[in-house]
């Protein structure tokens, strides 16, 4: 399977559902996206054959799904029909992505469930032309845990606005780049989202938000809002400032890792999946931990997090115990959190660097200089699947040497190159001189 998967050139952006599974370097990688909340028996399960078809290692995405590497062409329907016997509530088509806690978060402004479940009704009633794989929707309730940092191609955020609620819309980027739009009632939010997408679909198989309004500006995405005239639109004024957040901001909402009030008044409890993965049968027993502290049930969120639903004050604390002692992520300060790592050599075909085995010494060498929202992106190729946006040091895999990008992307010009054996000392140099210039300034 290894070497049948190496013929196979795979292109960045391809999307591998569990009818889709795409070829890498250690079989066939499947992924599905939950909606709501599982059953810690259901989680269970899906670990259970994650282990039985595949080769045991579990993910979180960067924006919430699963997914389930080392199958094989057989064993991959088989994965997914035993899912499908589970009766998991599961995103499909056009990824549609609501804030983690939606529906009973105690801080979020609009319930936004019935909204995506307009959309996707939508969808599959009109669908449009062809989108790209990566094409995605946010439709956030505006609560403190959110999806600010989540880049989308159409984005309606609950906000008060004068005593209402209204949905904000953007397109092309998370919450601080995206184009602003204007309001839109949130009875109409599904009808606009899907004359935006249309829009998109309009403009050929591999078209992007972002790319179109580089290409053509944004005013296009306005008309499309315009052109329907029941849709009850505001638009944001032509020459008004974006009032954006920068990503200083951004990263003062709250995290995913750690406790969050819900309606019924108990708690969620966020733990990470360190550099994104976990062996199924540890997490079999997170999900048992979460038992014994009295959980109901997990939910899988963005930047590669698991929150457990329904626990008491003493509860959350037991499951955060457990969790540590696993050796899960239970602190948003965690060096590892600094750290994205793709699948990397041997699991991905494409990768010339081990990225998982290198990225717990790397945090660990960077631990003492780490701080805000620096992070460290090591990608196995140039394509940097893992983290495609600009980081504050990005090292990518080739052939021979390691090298290393300041304030960009696996993509852009490298300023140093070092050997695999010598690189963590070769970030440590590179933080050490980051960190004097800052405080020279």
């Amino acid at each position: 399977m290894t070497a049948q998967a190496r013929t196979i050139p795979p292109r960045r952006g391809a999307c591998p559902g569990l009818s889709a599974p795409m070829p890498t370097g250690d079989g066939l990688l499947t992924r599905f996206m939950p909606i709501g909340t599982m059953a810690l028996a259901t989680f269970k399960r899906v670990c259970a054959a994650a282990r039985t078809y595949g080769n045991g290692i579990v993910e979180v995405t960067a924006r919430g799904s699963i997914q389930i590497r080392g199958l094989s062409a057989t064993s991959a329907r088989q994965f997914a029909d035993a899912i499908a016997t589970l009766e998991i509530v599961a995103q499909d088509g056009v990824p549609i992505l609501c804030n983690p806690l939606a529906g009973i978060d105690a801080e979020e402004i609009l319930d936004v469930t019935p909204l995506a479940f307009a959309l996707r009704r939508i969808l599959a009633q009109r669908p449009a032309a062809a989108l790209d794989a990566k094409v995605s929707v946010t439709i956030d309730g505006g609560a403190k845990l959110n999806l600010a940092r989540v880049p989308a191609d159409i984005r309606l955020t609950a906000q008060f606005v004068n005593g209402e609620t209204f949905l904000r819309a953007a397109v092309g980027g998370d919450d601080a780049s995206a184009i602003d739009l204007g309001l839109v009632a949130p009875e109409d939010g599904a009808e606009a989202a899907w004359r935006l997408l249309g829009l998109v679909a309009e403009r050929g198989r591999h078209a992007r938000a972002r790319d179109m309004i580089a290409a053509e500006g944004a005013g296009m995405f306005g008309a499309a809002l315009s052109a329907s005239p029941a849709l009850r639109w505001e638009p944001a004024p032509a020459d008004a400032v974006q009032a954006r957040p920068d990503r200083k901001t951004l990263c003062r909402d709250a995290p995913a890792i750690a406790r969050h009030r819900l309606r019924d008044g108990s708690l969620a409890c966020g733990i990470g999946l360190a550099f994104g993965h976990a062996e199924a049968c540890t997490l079999e027993r997170l999900a048992d931990a979460a038992a014994m502290a009295g959980a109901c049930g997990l939910r899988a969120a963005p930047d590669r997090t698991l929150l457990a639903i329904g626990l008491t004050k003493h509860g959350a604390a037991d499951f955060v115990a457990a969790a540590e002692q696993l050796g899960f992520v239970t602190r948003a300060d965690d060096p590892r959190r600094h750290v994205l790592a793709c699948a990397g050599a041997p699991l991905c075909a494409s990768a010339y660097l081990a990225t998982r085995a290198m990225a717990p010494r790397i945090a660990a060498a960077a631990a003492p200089t780490l701080a805000g929202d620096f992070m460290i992106h090591i990608s196995g190729c140039a394509k940097g699947c893992a983290h495609p946006a600009a980081s504050a040091l990005t090292v990518v895999g080739a052939t021979g040497l390691c090298t290393l990008v300041a304030n960009g992307t696996a993509r852009d010009a490298p300023f140093a190159a070092a050997p695999v054996n010598e690189l963590p000392a070769a970030i440590e140099r590179y933080l050490r001189d980051h960190k004097a210039a800052q405080v020279q300034i």
